[in-house]
């Protein structure tokens, strides 16, 4: 195997083992799906596995949630009890680092999630990833935010309180030590 972006295959089998254990555990999120066939798609796509690394690296604990049969594709989501702590403080977008005249965080969500090959959650994916368990209950997490409020210079995120998903609009500019991003993959 040839390495990808850095990945060598002990950290490849060492994050297998993770996985697999990570799947085990929580099977309420991928009801009537088999480890074998979620092994034997990521054997044969190494690229994505480097994603779900750099999703476990970051704090993210990547689990299987979802299988789209017409794409015959695995969904994986950031199922960390919160926002994964390698993604915090950090703004939307590009456009809104770039307009912080002071204080900048390092990069922001899109691209870091960019760099990483990983989408942010959508509204409803965040929604469908909360019928799974109990996730930011202490943190918030940025989600795809639609155009028409981006280009007012506002982003959306979300959080869970009081038994309930909210969903909030803030300036893309802000960052907060308690904000993050989940993260989306497909193999």
């Amino acid at each position: 195997m040839t390495e990808s972006r850095g990945l060598s295959q002990e950290q490849k089998e060492e994050l297998l083992v993770v996985l697999k254990e990570r799947f085990e555990k929580n099977m309420n999120r991928h009801n009537g799906m088999s480890w074998t066939e979620v092994h034997t798609k990521l054997e044969a796509h190494d690229e994505r596995v480097w994603s779900l690394h750099e999703m476990e690296r970051t704090g993210g604990e990547p689990d299987v949630v979802g299988y789209e049969e017409e794409k015959g594709k695995y969904v994986f989501f950031d199922c960390s009890a919160e926002s994964p702590k390698g993604r915090r403080s950090v703004c939307y977008d590009r456009e809104a680092l770039e307009s912080r005249k002071k204080h900048k965080p390092e990069t922001s969500a899109i691209d870091m999630a960019t760099s990483m090959g990983i989408e942010l959650l959508s509204e409803e994916q965040y929604r469908k990833l909360q019928t799974l368990g109990d996730f930011d209950k202490k943190t918030s997490s940025w989600v795809q935010t639609p155009e028409d409020i981006r280009e007012r210079g506002g982003a959306l995120f979300c959080d869970f309180r009081y038994g309930h998903v909210f969903v909030y609009h803030n300036g893309a500019e802000s960052y907060y030590a308690a904000r993050g991003f989940r993260g989306v993959v497909r193999i």
